[in-house]
């Protein structure tokens, strides 16, 4: 068995080798007043046992164990008492003192497990429970214990539970804490051993869930001197962070802040966050106002307990309980009062269910047969421990019960601010709905909400006695200037430069950071060191992963905002406007024959003359039964239509109209053709009047299609942009170094070893043109947007900063005034695409000609509705009037017998022959009617 554990316990190997040790000492010893038979393989309780031996490891000399013994002995005098649970059976709880020793700790508990134990309960120390718990695998023990390490876990220690919360909740409630203020850096002071380390590994992960980190990590051994806690302090206090987490053992956990208060830490803008350690010593005993003057304003965690009758029943007799002496009460003693009572729960179902306190002492391991008499396998363990994990039932913490990874349910801590001679508690956390200044018993009845904006806190006094939300950060106090990378550019040193007076660069980009280093509310000790040879311009992606890779800590320069860049570095806001474009040759075109064509598109021109023709064509139809003008030979009113179209494009048209449709068409019509004529106008003035140039590259499209060589400047971020977004050859780029180079390849061209055109950022395009003989122009339209920004280590506190300083620079207009003195504007134009611009699209006109076409199409339906009206009912008439002999009766028929000849004849008419036919009808109704009359007055006479 020995052998085994020891291969167990690799991590904790001199613990391993102790424990070895002890199984030998033991394996020799004589079983003393055990009352069981020396003979006997397996002891056996056939009925329910008069007691239960329960065994408790903690170290009562501690301010967890001063609280914790109390707190048990009342758990046990409370059961023993309640006939209702064990039935006659009572619980004698056996004390193990490991004396804050592993050595001792491991020794307390070998001896524990030889009292027959059926639970263990305890220990405090996360050391000793990794130990204790390969122990009772062994033996089959369940152990309770009330060590917070996130690493003793139920898979690799089966018979372990966790009577309290796991310190894992408790380090997401900070970092929830540090998003919360939005922080994004810390520094962790803790105790290295395995409570320690493993806490703050747990801290780690769950602050790079948040993009928060532990930028610094202090520990200190657990017997460290106060001489040793001051070095280590004054090394934190070189640091830039000023969140710091301290995670330390209660009993040694205040000479950490002694020592910072007497270094000054514990003042404004410093932030200390102390784990549960703290509110346990407060909780444990009357501090005097000394001690308290060294927390103010420091903020800790409490293991949260529900408020319950029962709770503060239980505080009320506290100081009456045996062992109590001067201690106060804690959140360990609330927990350890429910273990208690969660072993006796667990034992009396255990009981009732049948199960029997039997424990072998033939111990087998690897074939091998040792006789242990003094420490025996526990034979109902495994049925124990599923009742251990089975139950439920309301105690002084809360809701005991254990979910599927036998953690306790419902992980909560209170947050309190120590303040004056006590603490206020700003609020909650919970697993359930993070930040609240609900009680989480309250939350649990709601659905679940972690959002940002349902994260709330109380109002918090800060060290310092200040109320404003300290900056979380300063630079660091380690004389250490910040290193800033500039580019060592070989052209377009107007953007950033070497030069001899200090700072020893200048430029563009240099000015707008110095000036927005003066709007920060701290100063930032610097220095500038030039990136680059000076005999090329260096390589911005090997400059941004430099600062990425820590070996400066940030760059300055023409440094353009691209995805990959964000991925590794933190971005100012953009402090000039950026993207590619295409400059190439341009040469004077003069002016053509056909320039009175340009100004309208072949579209436009095409719908313009078709409207032209659809409005003559409707006001024909509209006037023609009305206006003789518009009637004649079908030659004469077909030259009547063309003519009445086109002469509306100069209003000289002579022909009138009478009909009400016809002018609400030629209305709108005319609008139409005063808006066309006036943009014609003033484009054709536009093409005629200014110098036009042109360029056989159009832009990026065009210069994509050919295969001309195309140049970029050396180090620039747009090789890559061209090869991988634009599927460019990489044949086709020709690296340029300066304007001189520009210039000279553009001048050359393609055929004689030059480019034929240049792609490049804006801002360096107008540089160059400002010292070009506008030979030159951009060509087509910028294809790609973006800026220049600062760039910083990823979470750099400093970017956000400076980016609110970039915004106040752009907003007085500062950031315009160092633009206009370092870079001059072009005194050319570019004018290689203006024909174009100036011609005029349909898209432009899309609105106009639909409302003439409605209203065309409208007037015209109103006419046919008329006309067809018109047919239909005196159609009979006009019909036998023209083709009926009078001899033959009259047959009627309606519109829809009526042929298509005799429509349009009828439409054909004009409109004064149809009012007659109307009175003619009129006149014949009214004789016909009077004629009836007589017929039947003669008839009725005698």
């Amino acid at each position: 068995m020995g052998v085994h554990l020891s291969r167990r316990l690799g991590h904790v190997p001199w613990m391993g080798a102790i424990l070895v040790i002890i199984l030998c000492m033991v394996e020799v010893e004589p079983s003393l007043g055990k009352g069981v038979a020396d003979n006997s393989s397996v002891t056996s309780s056939i009925s329910r046992p008069k007691s239960v031996n329960i065994g408790a490891l903690f170290t009562f000399n501690s301010v967890i164990g001063r609280a914790v013994k109390p707190a048990m002995s009342a758990a046990v005098d409370d059961i023993n008492f309640n006939s209702s649970i064990l039935q006659g059976t009572t619980i004698n709880l056996i004390y193990s003192d490991t004396n804050c020793s592993g050595f001792v700790g491991t020794m307390e508990a070998i001896q524990l497990m030889e009292k027959d134990v059926a639970i263990a309960i305890g220990p405090q120390s996360s050391g000793i429970a990794h130990v204790i718990s390969n122990v009772v695998n062994e033996l089959h023990v369940p152990l309770l214990s009330l060590a917070t390490d996130p690493t003793l876990s139920s898979l690799q220690y089966p018979y372990f539970l966790r009577a309290i919360q796991s310190d894992y909740f408790q380090m997401y409630a900070i970092a929830d804490l540090i998003v919360y203020y939005g922080w994004t850096e810390v520094i962790a002071i803790f105790v290295d051993d395995d409570y320690g380390r493993n806490g703050i590994s747990a801290l780690g992960d769950a602050l790079a869930k948040k993009r928060a980190k532990i930028s610094y990590k202090a520990a200190f051994p657990p017997d460290a001197s106060k001489n040793a806690i001051n070095d280590l302090l004054v090394e934190v206090n070189l640091m830039e962070s000023r969140i710091i987490i301290v995670h330390v053992n209660p009993d040694s956990g205040l000479t950490v802040f002694s020592v910072a208060k007497s270094l000054g830490m514990i003042s404004d803008g410093y932030v200390w966050i102390a784990t549960d350690w703290l509110s346990s010593v407060l909780d444990s005993k009357p501090v005097d106002p000394s001690t308290m003057d060294l927390l103010q304003g420091v903020l800790a965690l409490r293991h949260h307990t529900a408020e319950s009758d029962q709770k503060h029943a239980f505080m009320s007799r506290w100081k009456s309980l045996k062992n109590a002496g001067n201690s106060s009460i804690n959140s360990y003693a609330f927990y350890a009062y429910d273990s208690v009572w969660l072993a006796a729960y667990a034992l009396d179902s255990f009981l009732h269910q049948g199960g029997n306190l039997s424990f072998s002492s033939d111990l087998t391991i690897n074939g091998s047969s040792l006789n242990l008499s003094n420490l025996r396998i526990f034979q109902g363990g495994q049925q124990l421990l599923q009742r251990l994990m089975g139950m439920k039932f309301t105690g002084l913490s809360g809701v005991i019960q254990f979910d599927s990874e036998r953690n306790l349910i419902h992980p909560a801590v209170d947050i309190l601010n120590i303040i004056g001679t006590g603490s206020n508690k700003i609020g909650y956390w919970s697993n359930y709905s993070g930040l609240s200044v609900v009680t989480p018993e309250t939350l649990y009845l709601k659905p679940p909400n972690k959002s940002s904006s349902s994260q709330h806190l109380s109002s918090v006094i800060w060290p310092g006695q200040v109320t404003k939300i300290p900056r979380g950060w300063v630079f660091p106090n380690n004389g250490k200037p910040l290193q800033i990378v500039v580019p060592n550019r070989v052209g377009y040193k107007a953007f950033v430069s070497l030069d001899k007076d200090p700072p020893g660069v200048q430029g563009y980009c240099i000015d707008v950071f110095e000036a927005a280093l003066k709007l920060l509310p701290y100063p930032v000790p610097h220095n500038y060191v030039l990136y680059g040879d000076g005999k090329r311009n260096p390589n911005f992606d090997n400059l941004v992963n430099d600062v990425a890779n820590n070996k400066f800590d940030a760059a300055v320069g023409d440094i353009t905002i691209i995805t990959n860049r964000t991925r590794i570095v933190d971005f100012t806001q953009p402090y000039i406007e950026s993207g590619l474009v295409v400059i190439a040759p341009v040469r004077k075109v003069k002016s053509s024959a056909w320039a009175f064509l340009k100004p309208f598109t072949v579209e436009m021109w095409i719908v313009t003359g078709s409207f032209f023709l659809l409005v003559g064509a409707a006001v024909w139809i509209l006037e023609h039964r009305i206006n003789s003008e518009f009637r004649g030979p079908p030659s004469q009113q077909l030259i009547t239509i063309i003519w009445f179209s086109f002469s509306t494009m100069f209003f000289s048209h002579r022909e009138n109209t009478l009909s009400s449709l016809g002018r609400f068409v030629l209305l709108i019509w005319l609008f139409v053709v005063l808006i066309i004529n006036s943009s014609y106008t003033a484009s054709l003035t536009s093409i005629l009047t200014v110098q036009q140039l042109s360029s056989r590259i159009e832009g990026i499209d065009s210069l994509k299609a050919s295969n001309d060589p195309i140049g970029i400047q050396d180090g620039s971020f747009a090789r890559d942009y061209l090869i991988r977004e634009l599927n460019i050859a990489e044949s086709r780029l020709i690296s340029l170094k300066n304007q001189e180079a520009y210039a000279d390849a553009l001048a050359r061209g393609p055929k004689n070893g030059g480019v034929a055109a240049i792609v490049d950022e804006l801002p360096y395009i107008e540089v160059f043109l400002s010292f070009s003989n506008c030979n030159v122009q951009i060509v087509g339209q910028e294809f790609t947007k973006s800026g220049w920004g600062f760039a910083f280590q990823r979470d750099s506190p400093l970017a956000v900063d400076m980016s609110t300083a970039i915004l106040q620079l752009s907003e007085n207009g500062e950031l315009q005034r160092i633009h206009d003195k370092w870079l001059t504007h072009s005194t050319c134009t570019s004018q290689s695409n203006q024909a174009d611009d100036s011609r005029l699209s349909l898209s432009s006109f899309w609105g106009l000609f639909l409302i003439c076409g409605v209203a065309c199409f409208v007037a015209l339906g109103i006419f046919f509705c008329r006309v067809c009206y018109q047919y239909s009912r005196y159609a009979p008439e006009i019909v036998s009037q023209d083709e009926i002999e009078p001899a033959e009766p009259v047959r009627t028929r309606g519109l829809s017998s009526a042929s298509f000849k005799d429509l349009i004849g009828f439409i054909d008419r004009k409109e004064a022959e149809i009012k007659e036919l109307f009175k003619r009808k009129n006149s014949n109704e009214g004789n016909q009617s009077h004629r009836s009359c007589s017929l039947d007055r003669e008839s009725s006479s005698p």
